[in-house]
C-alpha cells in the first residue's frame, strides 16, 4: 500500500525511480546537484526567493489567506508595526467563528472589524457561511506555480499547483510590511503515485494511509511533498485536494503537485483558465526520499484517536476491534491524565462490532463535491434510522451547496435522516457537532486530538473522534451505526458533473483590491484588545520552570485549546487564561505568580524583596558577581518533549508571553512553525540534550549572558538549576537567522519593526 524508500533517490522522465547515480549520470548525463534543481519545488521557491543564496530563502508569496480566529490578531500586530496597506492579495474569510452567539456579540465584532479592515487596507472579504477559507482560496486564488501563505495549518493547494505553507500569524505580518518569509531550503519528498483507487475508496482513506506510514518517525517532517506519478492521472480534482489537504499532518513544509488537463479543466471551469500552467519535475530531478503509494492497495482506512496517525485499515479494526479498543483505552488514560474521566470505547461492541454514535462530513477535507455526491449516492433510499446515531455534512462552500441542490445530492442525503449545514468548519476544532459525553464520532475532517470534538475533561466531560472518508462514514450510517467500509456495499456511484456557480461570490464578497482608502476607521468591538507592552531580553534570565509535559507529542490544542476560546482570540489578555487549561490546570496561576515579579522589576520596584527570589539571587551571586535583580529579565518557562504539533495557531505561543513566559525548552519542536510563532513573541525556543532533563517542576533556572550569546550565535548556552545544589546544564538555540535573534532581543516582532 505505501513504502518508504529512505535514501535518495532520482525521478526519471516522471516515471523511472533509480538510486544509481552513476546510472543517472552515464544514461542522462545529470550529476547530484543538477538533478536536485529538477524538482517542481525547487523552480517555484528559487522563483519566490529575494536572496542570492538558495540555501537561505527569503519569500515573498502571491497571495495570503487568514480567517476569523486569526485575522484580527494579525492586523492588530501589523497596525502596531507600522501596516499602510495590502501589498499583496489578502483573504479575509469567516469560518471558524460563523457561530454568532459564543460570547456575545464577539464574534460578529470580529467580522466587521474585518470587513473594515479590507476596506481600509485593501483586502478580500468573504462573509460567514459563504466558504471554509481553503476552499474558497481553492477557487479563486490557487493558481499554478504560485505561493500562497495561510494562518491556518491546512493551508494546502498543492493538487492545483500551488505551492502553499500554513504558518502563525507573525509570518503573514512580515509579508503585509513587505518582509520576507526565511526559511532554510527544505528537503524534497517524491510521493510517487499509482495504480486507481477501488470503489469506495476516498481521498481520506490514501491521506490517512500516507500519514500513518511517515508522522511517527519524521519521514517529512519540515520538508516538501512532490506528487508525481501515473496514478495521479486516475485521480479527480477534488480526489487530489482531499489528499494534499491532509499533508499538514505528516507535519511537512508544503506540497505540490503534477499538473495536467484534469487541473486545466478545473481552473477553467472556475473561470481562471490563466491561472494553469504545465508543472511537471525535469526529465531527471533528484529526492530526498521517496514515498510509494499503490492506490489499488489502499482500502478504507480509519484513524483512531488521538491522532490522524493512529491508523487501521477498517476491516484490521472490525478484525481485532476489542484489542484496539483496549489500546485507545490505555492511550487515553495517559494522554488525558483526567481522574474523574472513565473514558471507554469497549463498551461501543455490540455482538461484537463496533457501534459509533455520531458521523460528521465537513470543512476543507470532507465537504468537497465529490464527497458529499458518494456519500448521498451511498445513502440513497436508505436511512440513519431514529435512534442515537446522527450524520451531519457541511459542503465546503455555497457554490458547492448550490450544485448539489440541483443535482438532487441534498435530497437524498436529506430524506435519509442527515442534517445539511452551511460552510463551516467548527467540527475540525471543536466548536460545531459536539458529541454527548462518552460518544464516539467519525468524521471526514482534518484532526482527532484529544479534546477536539469539544468534550471538557476538566469538567468531567468525555468524548472521541475516529477520522474516516465520507464514503464509509455513509457506508456505517446505512447500517445503522455499525462501522463498515464503502468497499463492502454494492452502490452505483452517479458521478455528476460539476458546475461553478459563482454569483453567490459576486454579490456578497467584498473585493477590495487596490481599493484601500486610508480614511476609513476600524471597527472595533469591545473584546478587541491591544497586544500588552512587550519589554527586550535583558542581559541575565532568570526563569522559573512552571510546567513539566512528559508526554511524546504536545499538541498546540493543549498549549491553547480550540473550541469556545476561540472567541477570545481577538483579546490577548481573555484568551491567555484558558492556556494549557486542558493539559496543566494550574499553569495560569503559576505564570501569573511569576509574572508579578518582572511587573515589579518594570516598575523599578527590587524583585529581590520577595524572599523567594531573594534566596534565587543569593545563589545566583555564587554564579556570577554583580547581577542586579533591576536589570534581570524574570520569567516562566515549560518543558515539554516535543511541542507544537497541530495548528498553526500563534497563540500557542503569544499567551505564554502574555503571562510572563519568556522561553520553552524541548527536546526538538514538533513543527517550524511553533518554534517560529515562539520567537515572533520573543521567546527563547530552547533546545535540551536529548533524555535529559536537569531540573524539576518549580526550580529556578538561572541564563547568564544571554543576551550576548544571542547577540554572538553561540552555539551552547550554560544554565544553571538554583537547587539545594547549583546544577549547570547546557541549552542551545539552533539556527536562528539574524532577523530572528533580533526579534528575540527585542522582545517581540512588534518591537523589532518598531524599532525599524
Amino acid at each position: 500500500m505505501v513504502e518508504l524508500i529512505k535514501d535518495g533517490a532520482y525521478l526519471a522522465y516522471g516515471k523511472d525511480i533509480i538510486s544509481d547515480s552513476e546510472l543517472i549520470k552515464n544514461k542522462y548525463g545529470k550529476d547530484l546537484e543538477s538533478a536536485k534543481k529538477g524538482t517542481m519545488a525547487y523552480s517555484i521557491l528559487s522563483r519566490h526567493n529575494t536572496s542570492d543564496d538558495n540555501g537561505k530563502l527569503k519569500i515573498k508569496f502571491d497571495a495570503m489567506a487568514s480567517h476569523d480566529i486569526t485575522y484580527v490578531g494579525i492586523i492588530q500586530t501589523a497596525r502596531a508595526s507600522g501596516l499602510d496597506k495590502f501589498p499583496i492579495p489578502y483573504v479575509l474569510t469567516n469560518c471558524h467563528n460563523s457561530l454568532c452567539a459564543v460570547g456575545g456579540t464577539i464574534n460578529e465584532d470580529d467580522h466587521l472589524f474585518g470587513l473594515s479592515a479590507a476596506k481600509k487596507y485593501g483586502g478580500i472579504y468573504v462573509p460567514a457561511h459563504q466558504a471554509v477559507i481553503h476552499q474558497f482560496m481553492r477557487e479563486m486564488y490557487a493558481s499554478c506555480g504560485n505561493m500562497i501563505l495561510g494562518s491556518d495549518s491546512h493551508t494546502r493547494y498543492g493538487a492545483l499547483g500551488t505551492m502553499a505553507i500554513g504558518e502563525g500569524g507573525p509570518e503573514l505580518v512580515k509579508q503585509l510590511l513587505s518582509k520576507t518569509y526565511d526559511v532554510d531550503y527544505p528537503e524534497v519528498i517524491c510521493v510517487y503515485l499509482e495504480g486507481e483507487p477501488v470503489p469506495g475508496v476516498g481521498p481520506q482513506d490514501v491521506a490517512l494511509a500516507i500519514i500513518g506510514k511517515v508522522f511517527k518517525n519524521g519521514f517529512v517532517k519540515n520538508k516538501v511533498m512532490e506528487f508525481t506519478g501515473p496514478g495521479i492521472a486516475n485521480l479527480s480534482m477534488d480526489f487530489r485536494m482531499g489528499i494534499d489537504v491532509m499533508t499538514t499532518e505528516t507535519t511537512c513544509l508544503s506540497s505540490i503537485w503534477v499538473t495536467d488537463d484534469k487541473t486545466e479543466a478545473y481552473l477553467r471551469k472556475h473561470n481562471r483558465p490563466e491561472a494553469y500552467k504545465k508543472l511537471a519535475p525535469q526529465n531527471v530531478a533528484y529526492y530526498d526520499g521517496v514515498i510509494k503509494v499503490d492506490l489499488s492497495k489502499v482500502r478504507p482506512m480509519i484513524a483512531m484517536p488521538f491522532h490522524p496517525s493512529n491508523t487501521y485499515t477498517i476491516e484490521e479494526l472490525n478484525a481485532n476491534v476489542s484489542d484496539i479498543l483496549r489500546e485507545v483505552e490505555k492511550t487515553a488514560a495517559e494522554q488525558l491524565a483526567a481522574p474523574n474521566i472513565n473514558y471507554k470505547l469497549t463498551n461501543k461492541i455490540i455482538n461484537g462490532k463496533l457501534k459509533v454514535d455520531q458521523g460528521v462530513i465537513a470543512g476543507c477535507a470532507g465537504g468537497t463535491f465529490e464527497n458529499l455526491c458518494d456519500a448521498a449516492d451511498i445513502m440513497s433510499g436508505k436511512n440513519i434510522g431514529n435512534d442515537e446515531f446522527m450524520l451531519s455534512a457541511y459542503p465546503a462552500s455555497q457554490p458547492v451547496f448550490m450544485e448539489l441542490v440541483k443535482n438532487g445530492s441534498v435530497t437524498k442525503l436529506m430524506s435519509s435522516g442527515a442534517t445539511l449545514r452551511t460552510a463551516f468548519c467548527g467540527p475540525c476544532f471543536g466548536a460545531g457537532d459536539v458529541p454527548a459525553n462518552n460518544a464516539f464520532s467519525i468524521r471526514h475532517s482534518t484532526r482527532n486530538f484529544p479534546n477536539r470534538e469539544g468534550s471538557k475533561p476538566g469538567q468531567g466531560q468525555i468524548s472521541s473522534v475516529a477520522l474516516m472518508d465520507a464514503r464509509s462514514i455513509a457506508a456505517t450510517a446505512a447500517n445503522g451505526g455499525i462501522l463498515t467500509p464503502a468497499t463492502d456495499i454494492a452502490v452505483e456511484y452517479k458521478h455528476p458533473e460539476y458546475s461553478f456557480d459563482s454569483t453567490v461570490y459576486t454579490n456578497r464578497v467584498y473585493n477590495g483590491i487596490g481599493k484601500g482608502n486610508s480614511e476609513i476607521q476600524l471597527k472595533f468591538g469591545p473584546n478587541i484588545a491591544d497586544w500588552p507592552n512587550m519589554p527586550a531580553l535583558t542581559d541575565d534570565l532568570l526563569l522559573k520552570a512552571v510546567s513539566i509535559i512528559t508526554d511524546p507529542v504536545t499538541t498546540t490544542d493543549e498549549l491553547i485549546p480550540s473550541g469556545e476560546t476561540s472567541s477570545y482570540r481577538s483579546n490577548p489578555h481573555k484568551l491567555a487564561e484558558f492556556t494549557l487549561s486542558r493539559k496543566d490546570p494550574d499553569y495560569v496561576n503559576k505564570a501569573k505568580a511569576v509574572q508579578k515579579f518582572e511587573a515589579m522589576r518594570l516598575e523599578g520596584k527590587d524583585p529581590a524583596e520577595n524572599i523567594e527570589i531573594k534566596e534565587a539571587f543569593d545563589k545566583i551571586g555564587k554564579i556570577k558577581a554583580g547581577v542586579n535583580p533591576l536589570e534581570t529579565g524574570i520569567g516562566s518557562t515549560i518543558f515539554a518533549v516535543k511541542p507544537g504539533d497541530g495548528s498553526a495557531r500563534e497563540q500557542a505561543a503569544s499567551c505564554q508571553k502574555v503571562l510572563g513566559g519568556i522561553a520553552n525548552i524541548a527536546y526538538e519542536y514538533a513543527t517550524k512553525r511553533y518554534r517560529s510563532n515562539l520567537i515572533n513573541w520573543g521567546m527563547l525556543p530552547f533546545v535540551l540534550k536529548e533524555n535529559e532533563l536537569p531540573f524539576e517542576n518549580g526550580d529556578y533556572i538561572f541564563i547568564p549572558d544571554i543576551k550576548k550569546a544571542v547577540q554572538n550565535k553561540s552555539d551552547i548556552i550554560i544554565a544553571y538549576v538554583l537547587g539545594k545544589n547549583i546544577k549547570e546544564f547546557k541549552l542551545s538555540l539552533l539556527n536562528l537567522t539574524d532577523d530572528e535573534r533580533e526579534i528575540i532581543l527585542s522582545g517581540c516582532l512588534i518591537n523589532f519593526y518598531r524599532k525599524k
